[in-house]
């Protein structure tokens, strides 16, 4: 059972709504999904991500960015070069001025979700409050065991993902924490600055698992994303995600939807995104493949606002 023991302190300089949703930007263009790109930064250079950036930072279609949260690169070999995601993600914030930007999503196992939640707190505040926190069980037994970190089974890390929403969601918005979990613990646990955003940085939840990883974004997510499947898996996920809200009392249009599709040739990309965006989804997210090249990105962003925007 896990337990929240005693109230936190009153902040009479705090003007958080305790328990408020955070808010999801809204598209730059009115009734436009939210478009935005994802750099898995595996089997790239600095230099080559870097300026696909820059490029995107300039492009208005573009609301957001992300990365993924990987030690080793997911395609390809596993030798290859695979910058981390947070630290990168920090570098990028300082470069850029518009986007708001996230690891999509972060692996729960990889960080205690206190040191999580000061890391989330201080980007928010370094990027001028664009921060979006991505959150995710964690999957990647072979990284797991490289390094030495716990890759528990599958029931405990769905629990523990359960709990982490909860530890964060408290240190980003209260002004002290005491929470006994089973996996978790904190003691009058202090996260200062707070972010800029209020509440809070919207949560991010990534997966279609119907038994947890849903429910767990009913509950938590301001935003639930699919990585991938076609668009009837889409519109299925989709349901059980309204669903699980209907049992917990919570109206499904809080939580934005967002799906990722692979980027290819840009007409195609755009007509698939509309069947998607057709279905349901409020945000597309354009995943590149590495080499990037800085010049994809205006003719993606063509054909999306053209396809979704109208």
């Amino acid at each position: 059972m896990k337990l929240r023991r005693g109230q936190p302190q009153e902040n009479e300089n705090d003007d958080r709504a305790d328990g408020a949703a955070a808010k999801v930007p809204p598209s730059p263009k009115p009734g436009m999904p939210r478009i935005s790109f994802k750099t898995p930064p595996q089997l790239t250079d600095w230099p080559s991500l870097r300026d696909v950036w820059l490029e995107a930072d300039d492009i208005p279609v573009y609301a957001a960015g992300w990365l993924f949260d990987h030690f080793y690169p997911i395609q390809g070999e596993v030798q290859g070069p695979c910058l981390e995601g947070w630290t990168t993600l920090t570098a990028l914030a300082a470069l850029t001025k518009r986007l708001r930007l996230g690891v999509m999503v972060t692996g729960n196992t990889y960080r205690h979700p206190a040191v999580l939640s000061k890391m989330a707190a201080t980007l928010d505040v370094v990027s001028g409050g664009r921060l979006e926190i991505g959150l995710g069980a964690g999957w990647n037994q072979v990284e797991a065991d490289a390094y030495g970190l716990p890759m528990p089974a599958l029931t405990e890390r769905f629990d523990r993902l359960n709990e982490a929403c909860e530890v964060i969601d408290s240190l980003l918005t209260q002004p002290a924490t005491t929470y006994v979990g089973k996996h978790y613990a904190l003691y009058d646990a202090r996260c200062e600055p707070k972010p800029l955003q209020r509440p809070r940085p919207p949560i991010v939840i990534g997966g279609g698992g119907e038994r947890r990883t849903i429910p767990i974004a009913a509950r938590w997510a301001d935003h639930w994303n699919l990585s991938g499947g076609d668009v009837e898996l889409f519109r299925r996920k989709l349901e059980v995600l309204h669903r699980c809200c209907h049992e917990i009392g919570r109206d499904p249009a809080s939580i934005e939807v967002s799906v990722q599709l692979a980027a290819g040739e840009p007409s195609k990309l755009a007509q698939t995104a509309a069947t998607f965006t057709e279905a349901g989804a409020q945000h597309i997210v354009v995943v590149m493949r590495p080499p990037f090249a800085r010049a994809d990105l205006e003719p993606i962003a063509d054909a999306l606002s053209q396809s979704v925007g109208q």
